[in-house]
C-alpha cells in the first residue's frame, strides 16, 4: 500500500510500517513483520487491517463489521483503538455493523437501511429512544432478550465430563521431540442436563471449542466422558458410531458448514443414510420435509442449494441436519455469530422451542454474552483452558465473583467507547 500509493522506497516503507503497527497497538512490531496472517490472533489481524487503511492518511475511514468475528474484550479494544485514532487524526468514520449494542455506544448518528434504502436517520439517542419506522422498531425489538427458565438440578445428566484434558504437544529439534504442551483444555468438569443449556464463554483461544469437540469425541482427550450412562472416552471409533446420531453439532459458519455441491435435501438426509440405512428414499424424504417444517423452512425449497438461501436460512438447515436424527445432546458452536441481530433472535427462539419440544441438552459455545444470557441455564467461564468461574446464569451475570468474569461482562454490556463524528449504517 505504501509503495503503491505513497511512492515510498523499501527503507521508508519499512520504517513507516513499523510506525503504523505501533500506532494500532501491535506489540513488538519488528517481530511481527515476517508473520503470516494465520500466525496472528483475530484481534491482531484486525489491527493490521486498520494499519493498512490508515497508511494513506484518509479523511474518511469505512469500517465494515470490524468487530463481528472477535470476542467481547477484543471488540472493546478495537473500538477504543478506532475511537482514539479518529480523535487524534480528526478523521470521519462510517461504521457498518449489525450489532446494535455497539451502535448505541459508538455512533453519534445512525442510518437504518433495508432493501437498499435508508428508511430512518437521526441522532443515536433519538433513534434508540423513539424509533419512527416499522423496520427500526423491528430491529430494536429483535435483540436477543429474556432469560431461560431456572435450571432443574434433578434433570437427567445427559453428558458429564470429569477432569477433561486436551494437550497438544510442542515438538522441536531434528528428531521432533516433545518439549512441552499447549494445554488447550486442562482438567475441566462439566455437566449438561436434559432440557437445559450449559453456556461456555471466554475469549478467543480460551479452549471453548476444544472442550466441545472433546465432549463430542471429535478430538482425543483424557478424562472420563459419560454420555447416556457410558464412558464414551474409552470407546473405539466403530463402537462410538451408533451413538453419533444422539450427539450432534451445529457449527459456527452457515456459509462454510454446508456443502455447496449438495442440495438441502441431500445435506439433511446424509445422516439418515448412515444411521438409518433401512429407510427407503420416500421415508427419508418424509423425514426431511418434517424437519424442515419444524425449523421454519418451506419443504418445497429442499431441492435448492445452500447459495440460494440467506445466512439465517442456512443456519436453520444446519439445525435441521442435526435434528433429523433425534439427538439427545447438541453442541452449538457460535451458531449466531455470523447472523444479524434480528436473525439471531429468531434462531435463539427456534433453539428454545426445539429444546422444550424434544428435551434437548445443549452445550452452547459463544463469545456473545447477550445470547448466552438469553438461552443458558448454567454458564462456565473459561480462560487458558481452565474454568475460572461456573454457576447458574443469573449468578454469573448479576453477581460475578472473579475479575476476569467481571471484565468480560463489562466489555459485553458496557462498552465504554463513545466517540464523536461517527455515522453507523
Amino acid at each position: 500500500v505504501l509503495k503503491l500509493h505513497q511512492g515510498l522506497g523499501d527503507r521508508q516503507a519499512h520504517a513507516r510500517t513499523l510506525e503504523l503497527l505501533t500506532e494500532v497497538g501491535i506489540r513488538d512490531p519488528q517481530k511481527r513483520l515476517d508473520a503470516y496472517p494465520h500466525q496472528l490472533s483475530g484481534g491482531q489481524r484486525q489491527r493490521v487491517m486498520i494499519a493498512m487503511a490508515l497508511a494513506n492518511e484518509p479523511e474518511l475511514l469505512i469500517a465494515d463489521e470490524p468487530t463481528t468475528a472477535l470476542d467481547v474484550t477484543v471488540q472493546a479494544q478495537i473500538l477504543e483503538l478506532l475511537a482514539g485514532l479518529k480523535s487524534r487524526k480528526r478523521m470521519s468514520m462510517l461504521f457498518i455493523t449489525h450489532d446494535l449494542g455497539i451502535v448505541r455506544k459508538i455512533a453519534d448518528r445512525v442510518c437504518v437501511m433495508t432493501k437498499g434504502k435508508i428508511v430512518e436517520t437521526g441522532p443515536t439517542k433519538e433513534i434508540f429512544a423513539n424509533p419512527q419506522h416499522a423496520y427500526t422498531k423491528h430491529l430494536l425489538a429483535a435483540e436477543p432478550k429474556g432469560k431461560p427458565p431456572a435450571a432443574n438440578a434433578d434433570a437427567t445428566a445427559v453428558m458429564t465430563g470429569k477432569d477433561i484434558k486436551v494437550w497438544f504437544p510442542i515438538k522441536r529439534g531434528f528428531f521432533r521431540r516433545t518439549v512441552d504442551h499447549v494445554k488447550a483444555v486442562d482438567g475441566i468438569d462439566v455437566t449438561v442436563r436434559a432440557g437445559q443449556t450449559l453456556g461456555v464463554v471466554g475469549e478467543s483461544g480460551s479452549g471453548k471449542t476444544t472442550l466441545g469437540l472433546a465432549l463430542a469425541r471429535m478430538i482425543s482427550s483424557t478424562g472420563a466422558i459419560n454420555f447416556n450412562g457410558r464412558d464414551i472416552n474409552q470407546l473405539s471409533f466403530s463402537a462410538m458410531r451408533p451413538l453419533r446420531r444422539e450427539l450432534q453439532i451445529v457449527f459456527q459458519d452457515p456459509f462454510g458448514s454446508l456443502s455447496p455441491r449438495m442440495s438441502v435435501a441431500e445435506i439433511i438426509e446424509e445422516g439418515l443414510k448412515i444411521h438409518a440405512p433401512k429407510l427407503s428414499p420416500d421415508e427419508r424424504d418424509d423425514k426431511v420435509v418434517e424437519v424442515l417444517k419444524e425449523v421454519g423452512l418451506d419443504p418445497e425449497t429442499r431441492h435448492r442449494y445452500p447459495h440460494e438461501f440467506s445466512g439465517g436460512q442456512r443456519q436453520r438447515v444446519a439445525i435441521a441436519r442435526a435434528m433429523v436424527l433425534n439427538p439427545r445432546f447438541v453442541m452449538l458452536d457460535e451458531p449466531t455469530s455470523a447472523l444479524d441481530m434480528s436473525v439471531q433472535a429468531q434462531v435463539v427462539d427456534l433453539l428454545r422451542n426445539l429444546q422444550a419440544r424434544h428435551n434437548l441438552a445443549y452445550l452452547f459455545i459463544s463469545h456473545d454474552l447477550k445470547v448466552i444470557r438469553a438461552l443458558a441455564n448454567d454458564v462456565i467461564v473459561m480462560r487458558n483452558g481452565q474454568i475460572v468461574e461456573a454457576g447458574p446464569s443469573e449468578q454469573i451475570f448479576d453477581r460475578p465473583q472473579t475479575d476476569y468474569t467481571r471484565a468480560l461482562i463489562s466489555a459485553a454490556f458496557r462498552i465504554e467507547t463513545a466517540p464523536t463524528g461517527v455515522v453507523s449504517e
